[in-house]
């Protein structure tokens, strides 16, 4: 049965898009179908909209499951922007607040609750289920759900539980990147009774992908950066690394800045919106960044490292040239990287005695005793417990993430409470107070006009932006805040950004630790099978790097791109090096300082073949000596 809303008009109203992306309007009516959905949609294909449109064609709440704590909030914000009612429950948050979150929910007009998934199991989300009134279940990045995925997360798999209190209601599972044998999961693992599926092509027409093996990775970034203009991304596994490269890149001239999970969330919040906003032209970062950030004009993206899976390069590397326009997708690797993914499956999935050597170090890290921890949080730096247990970082990180999957404990690095406000007196008592206290008025008045909804719930604030306002001192800012909260007029939350670990159960004895050791096995030997397609295809010098990353996703239908650097090293060598040279001097004789459409260009050079003209023109514009602006060349 169809929607008695159209969904176009929804996109209009709420987004101001006049049309839908490739298979949004499909996905949706899929939907309002009631059908469950498994959605395929690549690095910057509009997956929120697929839930967001069709939950605000019917009445009641689209419950929104996703582990990603940055990304939920920051849609929750975008969703209030468009004077749509949105909240989150999340790791970290008390049980007060999570009380009020549902039962404002319940009470408003909420349209959206993101929810994380070990939150779906509490008693207080369980009994506060029937009055939320819900109309599609989301997932998002659902590819969590399988440990054959790059991402494994033991909660996801309770997910098909709520379908016993909501057995009428149609499941969305998203992701950006999942292979056959992933899609199969999902679907298997939520119970999709009659599944509908869409894929959308992982082909990236304007999309460049090269790799090289550099000597120097940062002359060579440095290189690529001042050949090729415009915004751009560089990713490094080290936190450490990111400030080496942004401090050389910005030696050379090039505006850059660094950004990593260690970092306080404000000064996060400031690079990150630097960036969007064109301050700065270079955002070095680890993977930390980038999740959820639609920026469609980013020309190159660098990989200073290799990553691990493909899955995790195909996501990164796809945040570039989202507004069509032709971009560069780099990796850069010398042979020790080689060398040392070769040997990431044996640390990465240790033995037995380290897992439990490095438990017990935690626990008396944490001094926890036997049999206590269950539900409690524990601040929690690594850094500090490395140094004072003398652990190497990467063996550390593999126990925390098998005690997770084992779901022994959860580590969030990145989780935070960001500062809030909300006026808690009555807006009479407000004037009156204002009165009484002019001084604190324009803070007052800043935070009304900033925050809309201030008095109904909690509202998320940044210090720094009321500063900017204000044009007063960041510390004159929180102290006032602190006054008006000792008067009763506001409740001020600063924010907390301290990484935490979780214990869903009761510490035990490391003697006692067990795991299940099979399924241990097993994502052990799926670890192993990425690598070695990731280094399959790094090495591989003969295969269209396109074709081949859509090819390990299942889609077998991509051509050769004709522009990542095997399609136009064969092509050159197809043509040889005088005819190449022949060619290409043809083409510049007859551009001069013009512009001309392609096809003209070719038309005008009898003679010379179509086909190795065509090629040539892409292997001079891949080596920025021409550039196409409004279906026309031109050189550079």
């Amino acid at each position: 049965m169809n929607s008695p809303v159209d969904p176009r008009n929804v996109l209009s109203q709420y987004w101001g898009y006049p049309a839908f992306r490739p298979l949004q309007e499909e996905i949706i009516q899929s939907i309002l179908r009631k059908e469950d959905t498994l959605a395929l949609l690549p690095t910057g294909g509009g997956k929120s909209i697929c839930y967001q449109v069709p939950a605000l064609c019917m009445p009641g709440v689209c419950l929104v499951i996703s582990p990603l704590i940055a990304l939920m909030k920051d849609q929750v914000e975008q969703l209030r922007k468009r004077n749509i009612t949105a909240f989150a429950i999340y790791s970290g948050m008390s049980r007060k607040d999570v009380i009020n979150t549902l039962r404002t929910a319940g009470d408003s007009n909420c349209k959206f609750l993101y929810v994380s998934p070990e939150r779906l199991e509490t008693m207080l989300f369980k009994e506060a289920l029937a009055s939320l009134k819900i109309n599609l279940i989301a997932v998002d990045e659902a590819h969590c759900i399988s440990q054959w995925g790059y991402d494994f997360r033991p909660p996801y798999l309770r997910i098909a539980a709520l379908r016993e209190s909501l057995p009428a209601l149609p499941v969305l599972a998203l992701t950006a990147s999942a292979t056959t044998r992933v899609q199969d999961d999902i679907v298997s693992k939520l119970e999709f009774k009659k599944p509908t599926i869409f894929r959308q092509s992982f082909e990236r027409p304007n999309l460049s992908y090269s790799i090289f093996n550099a000597a120097s990775k940062p002359t060579r970034i440095t290189e690529i950066l001042k050949k090729v203009p415009g915004s751009s991304l560089v990713y490094c596994r080290s936190r450490k690394r990111t400030k080496e490269i942004s401090d050389l890149l910005n030696m050379h001239g090039i505006v850059s800045d660094f950004y990593h999970a260690g970092l306080n969330q404000e000064e996060r919040s400031k690079k990150q919106e630097a960036w969007i906003n064109d301050g700065i032209r270079t955002m070095v970062c680890t993977n930390a960044f980038g999740m959820g950030i639609d920026k469609p004009d980013v020309r190159v993206v660098i990989h200073a490292d290799v990553p691990e899976c493909l899955e995790n390069y195909y996501q990164e590397a796809g945040r570039a040239g989202r507004d069509g326009k032709k971009s560069y997708a780099v990796l850069l690797y010398q042979p020790q990287d080689v060398q040392e993914l070769e040997k990431l499956p044996a640390t990465r999935f240790p033995p037995m005695e380290t897992i439990r050597s490095v438990y017990q170090s935690l626990m008396n890290f944490l001094q926890l005793p036997i049999g206590s921890g269950e539900g409690k949080y524990y601040d929690f730096d690594i850094y500090n417990f490395l140094k004072k247990f003398t652990l190497d970082i990467t063996t550390a990180w593999a126990v925390l993430k098998t005690l997770e999957q084992e779901e022994k404990l959860n580590y969030n690095e990145q989780l935070f409470t960001p500062s809030t406000v909300q006026f808690t007196c009555h807006k009479n008592s407000l004037r009156d107070f204002e009165t009484l206290h002019p001084e604190l008025e324009p803070l007052i008045l800043s935070l009304l006009r900033t925050y809309e909804g201030i008095f109904d719930y909690p509202a998320r604030i940044q210090e720094y932006v009321l500063a900017g306002l204000l044009q007063s001192p960041i510390d004159t800012i929180k102290k006032e805040l602190t006054i008006l909260h000792s008067y009763g007029m506001i409740r001020y939350e600063p924010q907390k950004d301290k990484p935490q670990l979780f214990f869903p159960f009761n510490r035990v004895a490391a003697e006692e630790l067990a795991i299940n050791e099979q399924a241990y096995g097993n994502r052990k030997a799926e670890f192993q099978s990425r690598i070695t397609n990731l280094l399959h295809y790094v090495l591989k010098e003969r295969n269209c790097r396109s074709s081949a990353i859509a090819a390990y996703f299942g889609d077998g239908n991509v051509q050769s791109c004709g522009i990542c650097d095997n399609c136009l090293t064969k092509a050159r060598k197809e043509i040889g090096t005088e005819e190449f040279k022949k060619i290409s001097v043809a083409i510049f004789d007859k551009l001069g300082t013009a512009k001309m459409k392609a096809n003209d260009l070719i038309d005008q050079l009898p003679g010379i073949s179509k086909t190795k003209t065509w090629q040539v023109i892409k292997f001079l514009q891949s080596e920025n000596k021409l550039e196409a602006e409004g279906g026309k060349i031109f050189r550079v």
